[in-house]
């Protein structure tokens, strides 16, 4: 902000001001600054408080005839307003109510694009849901060109559509197929696009800001002309959005594409559809009426409710020391970290941390693997270019952080060294003996998916700062980060490498050491159902479509393919060891795996490959692998969901019985994030509690009568069943 305008809001007259939601009404030479900066909260929300608060300024603001516009800020820093209340929103009961809070934000918002006088939206930071369709209410819309100012209606994350007119004045804006595009991906849209699309009219730096927008309320009361963007029209959108015929189409593709993506288990796109066209087919009003409807009935679904208990989940866990109630540990600054290992995982947690501004430093047993760990590094972040996520000085200036090596120079004054190595217990012990001995007060953690991490302290002079780091692959795309702790883990090791798995963008979950920690050992007992099915006759189509039906990214045969078979291999027999029956691998699985199939990686696996590495079709001749080589078994899809989704939700209460996971919002998080559980389920104990345990442990005890042993119900989920009660209050 400059000086000049600085001294302008320190002499500006105080109209009013609202101590209870933090807005309030100053003015200086006849325009008006409406502030927000809502009290105890890093950013600005909207709820049914302030609504009657701007109704008071817009009537002052009218009938005050020294005032000629107006323009709204933010009194957060990096904020402008991150949308609705969704605590708020989670108190929704009916909807009826969830319309009748629809139809109050839509008149609001119908009250500010109707004001006589010029409102500007001066837009520095976050314009989310409610706040983006704030400013799509006013006049103008000036945006601050910089990395924190980003727009999007995200409200279809949350199972939601955006409620107070945005499906409406959105398509108006920026036209039907780029509005379509952003309600229903709900992704963010940078400042510099936002303007290049005509979502806003100008962009300055943000020390200019409140300067400009003031000159253009007084530009815009005058009637005299302002900067405007008009967004690029070609022969396409006079075919398909200038007319009716062309529209259905537009509308028919968008639902042909949800449609295929969501196989129709998330309803808020497909609604926010139907609102959309409404506006188109019968006018602005039945739109809103329509979209306020279709909020009402999201509102109160399950499948909103799942995704909104996601939301809140993950929000508590960004606050989570990781530490047990009552324990307490300052985290040391991690600035500089070692990666042992330059193969897939070690260069794709170089790739996250160098993103976050840590020094790096690679090692390899050779120059050759060192060299490929770099490249791989390098070409995730040229692909950030491609994509206009980084500019090409960003790049080189984040390139310059990464080193290797094939010693342990450069690695005396490392905050941390994660290891990526083999996964023998061996060759870890030596490698933890190398690094206590050249950096004795770094902490080491292990990225092991296989082998406990107290096994691994055992060869540690300072067992206190070791810890396990589980990424998931690929670690540049998967958001969650399992840390690991046995007894000796020091309360500060735990409190520094959760606060690094923030740091560098992480959703982060700590669970107590054990065999497969939480995510892996839910995964086990999934995975081997649908091995023994395949035993028995399903088809491996029938076994991942069933479960991709369910909701699941990507079938479990597939995944087996893409993390890779020998992987698989090393893990299901250290499960058996641990959980007997319950976790025993299948024939097939130790078949095909006995076999030499690796998967994609070896373009061999359950599924063919051509020379790339694209799937071509199931591979017939893994089924002469298989007990059963006859032909297929025809298995219904609810069979094959029931014998291996109910396994990994009795796991999942297990883990919670043996305090390997603190909570159920982290067995939650955990599963959602880590294997793809489908979050509108919203994670295993949340999925629970919607089908009752009673009902779960009925289903469980038929099947463990037909396959004794492995389907035997936990004792909580028992408990639960027999008194009625849930997981989640």
């Amino acid at each position: 902000m400059s000086d000049s305008r600085m001294r302008d809001l320190r002499t500006s007259v105080v109209l009013m001001e609202d101590a209870a939601t933090g807005i309030s009404l100053s003015v200086h030479d006849g325009v008006a600054t409406v502030r927000y900066d809502q009290p105890h909260s890093p950013v600005n929300t909207l709820n049914t408080r302030v609504g009657p608060v701007f109704e008071q300024i817009f009537s002052r603001i009218e009938q005050d005839t020294s005032i000629v516009g107006a323009l709204l800020v933010s009194g957060k820093p990096d904020s402008w307003i991150a949308g609705a209340d969704i605590d708020e929103l989670r108190r929704v009961t009916s909807p009826m109510e969830g319309e009748a809070l629809s139809r109050g934000g839509q008149q609001l918002l119908n009250r500010l694009a109707a004001m006589p006088k010029p409102f500007i939206a001066a837009i520095h930071g976050a314009a989310l849901g409610g706040g983006l369709e704030i400013a799509l209410a006013c006049r103008y819309r000036i945006a601050t060109n910089h990395s924190k100012t980003v727009l999007a209606l995200p409200e279809v994350q949350l199972g939601l559509l955006p409620g107070a007119g945005g499906t409406q004045r959105l398509p108006r804006t920026v036209g039907l197929r780029a509005a379509l595009d952003m309600i229903l991906t709900g992704k963010n849209i940078r400042a510099k696009k936002a303007w290049q699309m005509g979502l806003v009219h100008e962009l300055v730096h943000p020390s200019i800001l409140l300067d400009v927008a003031a000159q253009r309320v007084q530009a815009l009361a005058r009637g005299d002309a302002t900067p405007m963007r008009a967004r690029a029209r070609g022969v396409s959108d006079v075919l398909l959005e200038d007319n009716a015929i062309g529209r259905k189409i537009v509308f028919r593709q968008a639902r042909a594409t949800v449609l295929k993506k969501t196989r129709g288990q998330y309803p808020a796109p497909l609604a926010a559809i139907g609102a959309i066209q409404a506006g188109y087919r019968h006018g602005q009003e039945a739109g809103l009426l329509e979209e306020a409807r279709g909020f009402g009935d999201l509102a109160v679904s399950e499948v909103s409710r799942a995704l909104v208990s996601i939301f809140f989940a993950t929000t508590a866990l960004k606050k989570d020391n990781g530490l047990p109630d009552g324990v307490t540990a300052d985290p040391v600054r991690v600035r500089k970290i070692g990666v042992l290992g330059a193969g897939f995982m070690g260069a794709g947690i170089a790739t996250v941390a160098v993103q976050a501004g840590t020094i790096v430093r690679i090692k390899d047993a050779s120059l050759d693997r060192v060299a490929a760990g770099l490249r791989a590094v390098h070409d995730v972040l040229r692909v950030r270019v491609t994509r206009r996520q980084l500019t090409r000085r960003q790049m080189d200036d984040t390139r310059s952080l990464v080193g290797g090596t094939i010693d342990y120079s450069g690695f005396a004054n490392v905050d941390l060294v994660i290891e990526a190595v083999f996964e023998d217990l061996a060759v870890k012990h030596a490698v933890l003996r190398e690094v206590q001995a050249v950096a004795p007060r770094a902490i080491f953690a292990s990225n092991t998916s296989t082998i406990p991490i107290r096994d691994i302290a055992t060869a540690a002079v300072h067992p206190d700062q070791v810890v396990g780091m589980h990424f998931f692959s690929p670690v540049h795309k998967m958001p969650l980060l399992e840390v690991i702790v046995t007894p000796e883990t020091s309360a500060q090791t735990t409190a520094t490498v959760v606060a690094y798995g923030k740091q560098i963008g992480k959703t982060v979950i700590v669970v107590r050491d054990g065999p497969g920690f939480y995510v892996n050992r839910i995964l086990a007992p999934y995975i081997n159902e649908c091995g023994k099915l395949l035993d028995e006759g399903a088809s491996i189509e029938a076994v991942d479509d069933a479960l991709v039906a369910f909701g699941f990214p990507v079938g479990p045969i597939t995944l087996l393919d893409e993390v890779g078979l020998d992987i698989a291999g090393k893990s299901g027999p250290i499960m058996a060891a641990a959980f007997g029956d319950r976790m025993s691998p299948s024939a097939t699985l130790q078949r095909v795996i006995e076999s030499g199939r690796l998967g994609r990686k070896a373009k061999r696996g359950f599924y063919r490959y051509d020379a790339q590495g694209k799937r071509q079709g199931v591979d017939e001749g893994v089924y002469t692998l298989m007990p059963a080589t006859g032909s297929r078994t025809s298995v219904a899809a609810e069979e094959i969901q029931r014998r291996t989704v109910l396994p990994m939700l009795n796991e999942a209460v297990r883990c919670l019985e043996d305090g390997i996971i603190r909570s159920p919002r982290d067995g939650d998080i955990g599963a959602v994030f880590g294997i793809g559980l489908p979050p509108f389920r919203g994670g295993p104990f949340r999925f629970l509690d919607a089908l009752g345990a009673a009902t779960v442990v009925t289903q469980l005890d038929a099947l463990n009568a037909r396959y004794p042993g492995r389907f035997e119900a936990a004792a909580l989920l028992r408990a639960k069943a027999a008194s009625g009660t849930r997981f989640y209050p």
